[in-house]
């Protein structure tokens, strides 16, 4: 165990409070770690599954009579079913990313990139199976199955599920994706601690200080938007004007964050890539398992035939990216350890001329 080596992250880039964990350690800590996403994850069934039955006006009545004077409103009614369940998810939504951060950073990470990667993780599966599976879930999909049920019974269910679940998608979209728009632009949470540090905590402003980029945070949000996309266009595409507006605005604002407000501590070297990249793979294949129960329910066993090699040839491109692309997001090439050297060399005033000159040279050898 005592020869066990990993990759040496850029200096900046090194969390310097794991780097005294021993390697049996980690092991437990990540078991462990994984455990407790998962406690969290299904703990969080609770209140989905409560936010949900708000959207069915039947179980309202019958779970909640003294709402019955209230839901006579039409307009009441709108916000109840409508509005208010997208809302109040995305308030208890709010205390995932740090509490997955805390998982993260529990495991033992040796860098900042890595911790960031594994929150990543564990914020997109949560989202995938929360904010997706389960919404659909209530809508009475597990009623629906037993044991008995085969993959195209699932296939069925869902196809048959989710055009009752379009508001409520629609809804998250305007107040999860547009409104955190806004927030992001605004920055309204570091404007609210800044102004609780300087008039209520009387502390010094900090004017060094610049954010880095929350990449476990917004990465998993475009990627669940990803999935509602693909998996809801063939039976609910009126989503996908709501999902352009926000795909159009996010390049905007983002663009202008990225540039402007947030800075680059360290390099990643495309770490969120194959994130992206396996969950448009996802959406895809889920995409066609549900054109799949579609056809089911239509009785047209020709295009459900011609809808399986689609997935096949889907899973058949994955294999072939991951086994062309993926060594390339695992270890950098020798050629940007050289440039990123040179740009910190360069960066650095107490640097000697000679060091980056030798830099140079060595970069020369790759051309």
């Amino acid at each position: 165990m005592k020869w066990v080596t990993d990759l040496a992250p850029e200096p900046n880039d090194v969390y310097w409070s794991n780097i005294w964990l021993p390697y049996k350690q980690l092991w437990i800590r990540r078991i462990a770690m994984l455990l407790g996403s998962l406690v969290f994850m299904f703990l969080f069934l609770l209140p989905v599954t409560f936010i949900q039955g708000l959207s069915q006006l039947d179980q309202l009545h019958q779970k909640l009579p003294f709402l019955n004077g209230m839901l006579k409103n039409p307009y009441m009614i709108q916000i109840v079913t409508g509005y208010l369940p997208s809302v109040i998810l995305q308030i208890f939504l709010y205390t995932v990313p740090p509490i997955m951060m805390l998982f993260s950073t529990l495991e033992g990470p040796t860098s900042h990139s890595e911790k960031k990667k594994s929150a990543c993780h564990k914020v997109l599966y949560f989202l995938i199976w929360n904010v997706f599976f389960v919404s659909l879930a209530s809508g009475t999909v597990i009623n629906q199955l037993n044991s008995s049920s085969s993959t195209k019974d699932i296939a069925v269910r869902l196809a048959s599920v989710i055009p009752g679940q379009t508001t409520f998608f629609i809804t998250y979209v305007l107040t999860s994706g547009w409104a955190s728009l806004s927030s992001e632009l605004m920055q309204l949470f570091g404007l609210i601690w800044n102004f609780i540090r300087k008039y209520v905590l009387r502390m010094k402003e900090d004017t060094t200080f610049v954010p880095t980029f929350p990449y476990h945070t917004e990465i998993p949000k475009v990627m669940l938007f990803i999935l509602l996309g693909f998996s809801c266009s063939v039976l609910a595409p009126l989503i996908l004007p709501f999902l352009l507006v926000y795909f159009f605005l996010g390049y905007v604002v983002y663009r202008n964050q990225l540039i402007n407000v947030y800075r680059m501590r360290y390099d990643t070297g495309g770490l969120y890539w194959p994130i992206a990249h396996n969950t448009v793979i996802f959406s895809l294949v889920l995409t066609q398992i549900i054109c799949l129960g579609v056809f089911g329910l239509k009785k047209s066993p020709v295009a459900a035939g011609f809808t399986i090699p689609l997935i096949f040839f889907i899973l058949v491109f994955n294999q072939y990216c991951r086994t062309q692309f993926l060594p390339q997001f695992k270890t950098f090439p020798a050629q940007v350890r050289i440039i990123s050297l040179i740009l910190q060399l360069e960066n650095n005033p107490g640097v000697e001329f000679i060091v980056i000159v030798t830099g140079e040279l060595l970069l020369s050898l790759f051309h």
